[in-house]
């Protein structure tokens, strides 16, 4: 349970903040409307391309759903979308259109799948 005093001293800095924030930024009266440009124009429309399009194939399993993306026929993105769980990836990092197993000697023999962790 709050003391008296240390409510009394919470309340008093919850006052001055609200009148703080409720007071117009200083100066908004000197400002020149008349001298603004003109808003731009929004951009073109792209006109609608069916070739941009990615083709999806749907493959079901009994424990998952395999989503295949392809644009002009080459695969890029794999997305598994198990049964019980997350869906997660697999990205052609090279562009052939066909899906790594492993990649060079450089890089991790592995690879591994990507989770999406926030969307909105």
């Amino acid at each position: 349970m709050l003391r008296p005093s240390l409510l009394l001293v919470l309340s008093c800095c919850a006052f001055f903040a609200l009148e703080v924030a409720a007071a117009p930024p200083a100066g908004l009266e000197d400002l020149p409307i008349e001298g603004l440009p003109d808003p731009l124009p929004p951009p073109d429309m792209v006109e609608y391309d069916e070739e941009l399009e990615p083709e999806i194939t749907i493959v079901q399993r009994k424990d998952k759903t395999i989503a295949e993306y392809r644009v002009n026929g080459l695969l890029y993105m794999v997305k598994v979308t198990p049964f019980v769980g997350k869906p997660y990836y697999f990205i052609d990092r090279n562009g052939d259109g066909i899906m790594d197993s492993r990649m060079s000697d450089l890089y991790n023999p592995l690879q591994v799948p990507q989770w999406v962790i926030f969307s909105w």
